[in-house]
């Protein structure tokens, strides 16, 4: 009769005797957690839905924490600015001018007026001098604050209007008279 691979690798010395009844017994354990599982029971199947419905809800209100979270921070963001902003202006701003003087200007669609000196209205044309809006109020800054400003909110800063050199017709009767574009009646 032919000796088994047990009693063969026992006789070359290969394996131990605590080996080789190791090796015995790890088939069995196999075997034992092979076994089919019990389907599960209606109350574990409710335990587990209760369980996902807690875990999904603690998901949305995560989700609902962080969206307030960042609308507050947005909130703050936009404050801290504002505020930068308002501290530029007061700074910088030019002193009111009290006179019958005005310089017209474009904000948005309609047209406002601030009053100004000579020297202004040529330093307001030429793009050395910038109107912002702060608090409702418009006031007149240096050219360079004014980009300062823009960088924090563009649309605080009144956008100059640049007039377009545009070729006279060839019909024109009056294409030889140049129209002033400063000109005050």
């Amino acid at each position: 009769m032919s000796m088994s691979l047990r009693d063969q690798l026992l006789q070359a010395g290969l394996i131990s005797k605590k080996q080789a009844e190791q090796a015995e017994k790890q088939p069995h354990h196999q075997r034992k957690d092979r076994a089919p599982k019990k389907p599960p029971t209606p109350a574990e199947i409710q335990r587990r839905n209760a369980q996902l419905a807690v875990q999904k809800a603690q998901a949305e209100k995560l989700a609902q924490d962080q969206a307030r979270s960042r609308q507050q921070q947005e909130k703050a963001d936009r404050k801290a600015r504002h505020a930068q902003i308002k501290q530029l202006v007061e700074q910088n701003r030019l002193p009111k001018v009290d006179g019958d003087d005005f310089y017209n200007f474009l904000d948005g669609t309609k047209i406002r007026r601030i009053p100004v000196n000579p020297d202004s209205r040529v330093k307001l044309g030429n793009g050395q001098l910038r109107i912002v809006r702060c608090e409702g109020r418009y006031e007149v800054v240096p050219a360079a604050i004014a980009e300062r400003i823009a960088e924090r909110e563009e649309r605080a800063v009144i956008p100059r209007v640049v007039a377009e050199e545009t070729k006279p017709d060839e019909n024109d009767p009056y294409k030889d008279y140049v129209v002033p574009d400063d000109l005050i009646w």
